[in-house]
């Protein structure tokens, strides 16, 4: 594949963003939502979201990432963004990340979408592990992990430094054969090649 593939589950699509989605973005990424990840700021600033979707087409054509815009199918409205960063094709391995726009909290959106980009990252790029952490304190973000057959392998404490407040952080992983064991049904309903 040569282009970022379009991802479809049962409820959502996650397809390439798009510098129209940067409004979008920074209305989203409120201070809930950036008091949970490690790397989105607040308030969020004018041009931020323009300069990081600018940055995604040449990470992916380089093999170093590969973010999606998780939307809703038919209105195409931004629930958040999902993907694999940190893409290690020597020891065959990748973070995954997502977040969620607070309008979409607790309908099961950040499963369904993490789900999705780590079907792509087994059966796509082949990898063989795939990996991800969050603050110790938003075990919500656990939660969707261990829904996707994560286990958990680590509490590290005050690991990262968000706001100036050094943050204790659970890591979870899994492997490609437990996934192909732990979870049944396709994540992904289709994958098409954008062009």
């Amino acid at each position: 594949m040569t282009g970022q593939p379009v991802l479809a589950t049962d409820r959502l699509i996650l397809r390439s963003f798009d510098l129209a989605d940067a409004p979008e973005v920074q209305r989203l990424a409120d201070y809930e939502v950036a008091s949970c990840t490690l790397d989105i700021p607040y308030p969020y600033p004018d041009g931020v979201a323009e300069a990081w979707i600018a940055t995604q087409q040449t990470g992916f054509e380089k093999g170093a990432h590969v973010i999606y815009a998780v939307t809703c199918p038919g209105e195409q409205d931004l629930v958040g963004a999902a993907g694999l960063v940190e893409i290690n094709r020597r020891h065959g391995r990748a973070e995954l990340g997502y977040w969620v726009g607070r309008p979409f909290w607790g309908r099961g959106y950040a499963t369904e979408a993490a789900r999705a980009v780590i079907e792509y990252g087994f059966s796509v790029l082949n990898l063989h592990r795939i990996y991800a952490m969050h603050f110790s304190r938003n075990p919500a973000s656990g939660r969707v992990m261990e829904k996707c057959g994560m286990v958990h392998e680590a509490h590290l404490r005050e690991h990262v430094r968000k706001w100036g407040v050094f943050e204790d952080v659970d890591v979870w992983g899994v492997l490609r054969d437990e996934w192909r064991q732990r979870c049944t049904g396709p994540a992904i309903r289709e994958c098409r090649l954008v062009r």
